[in-house]
């Protein structure tokens, strides 16, 4: 992780999770590892969660803080390489590092596009592969107008990656075209897949509400809905409490929010005021 303030030279997600750990210890946090919540259940002011190996925890208040995982291309040679020239996520800590290679951003969406963008900045050549017949089908205008612009990426519509090759790391990979089904090795140095995630929510209870993505609706959000009934009280939800009352969720898994360290972990200092807000109305 480069984009987290303080680290300068990047951490790994293994170290900053094993610093968080120690640092709510010494807090007093009593930490349950490795055993699976199971299901969650409201009885009256109390939130009921079966822990697996534990039995249940009853609570007045939950913080959902589940995150998401990288949906995955699902290529055997290419998951062999992850973070050996094939990454899931952002391009920033990468792109300085394929000057004069060949990269390779794989999506349609504005991630996707803007991480090309970027990407051009510094690699001999930048390929944005995507399924979509269309630049323009599910990323934004502004972005579609930069892509097309760019003289250093070139577009690949209606194209999958279906194959690579490397043994260290990344070298080329096969592209297959949706129609024709023609298939085309082309150099790689760098693959960043930008597909989409998937929110660790499918377990929840139908009562806490989701979006078309399973991620958890919160806040003002709650109240847009067409389901009336989605928000239960007179007062209104507090910024990052979903449909169940007291519980709240912030981070990767929160509807809305920008998916980066930073940000969840700012939704989770301030998700403690909420918390206590919640109880004092009890």
């Amino acid at each position: 992780i480069r984009n987290y303030l303080g680290f300068a030279r990047g951490i790994s997600g293994a170290d900053l999770t094993q610093r968080a750990y120690q640092q709510a210890w010494v807090f007093g946090a009593r930490v349950i590892l490795l055993d699976e919540v199971k299901t969650i259940r409201t009885e009256g002011d109390r939130h009921v969660l079966e822990v697996a190996g534990v039995g249940e925890i009853r609570a007045r208040a939950v913080v959902l803080a589940l995150g998401v995982a990288w949906r995955r291309l699902g290529v055997p040679e290419l998951e062999a390489l992850t973070g050996r020239g094939v990454f899931y996520g952002g391009t920033a800590a990468d792109a300085r590092g394929l000057a004069g290679l060949h990269a390779v951003v794989v999506g349609g969406a504005n991630s996707a596009g803007q991480a090309a963008l970027h990407l051009a900045r510094y690699a001999a050549s930048t390929t944005l592969v995507m399924r979509e017949s269309r630049l323009d089908e599910i990323m934004s205008s502004y972005l579609v107008d930069q892509v097309a612009a760019n003289p250093a990426i070139t577009v690949r519509t209606s194209t999958e990656v279906v194959a690579g090759t490397g043994d260290a790391r990344l070298r080329s990979l096969v592209l297959q075209e949706s129609t024709t089904g023609d298939r085309e090795e082309i150099p790689a140095d760098g693959l960043f897949i930008m597909i989409g995630a998937i929110p660790s929510t499918s377990w929840l209870p139908p009562e806490i509400a989701r979006d078309r993505g399973g991620y958890i609706i919160t806040g003002q959000d709650l109240l847009e809905l067409p389901d009336a009934g989605a928000w239960p009280l007179d007062l209104r939800p507090m910024p990052y409490e979903t449909s169940v009352p007291g519980i709240f969720a912030v981070g990767d898994v929160r509807s809305g929010s920008l998916k980066r360290v930073a940000s969840a972990v700012g939704e989770g200092s301030v998700v403690v005021s909420q918390v206590l807000r919640h109880l004092a109305q009890l």
